[in-house]
């Protein structure tokens, strides 16, 4: 199980604004600019545990730069 309080959201690799971890619905979650909307992808989970291990892996995704872009096309 990840501890979350000490891992750090990275400015966004897309305009350099700010991350939010957001939680869709009680089953999944993903990373999220809020000036951008660039985004990780969504990771499901089915409890707390998996909950805690889904949040490590997009914060993790995002950190690395892994994101959808939000521009024209995509």
């Amino acid at each position: 199980m990840a501890d979350l309080t000490k891992i750090e959201l990275e400015d966004c690799p897309d305009c350099r604004g700010m991350g939010a971890l957001n939680h869709e619905g009680g089953w999944c979650t993903y990373v999220e600019c809020v000036d951008c909307g660039a985004h990780t992808i969504f990771e499901e989970y089915g409890d707390e545990s998996e909950k805690q291990n889904a949040e490590a892996r997009v914060i993790s995704l995002w950190n690395q730069g892994k994101v959808i872009h939000m521009n024209p096309g995509e």
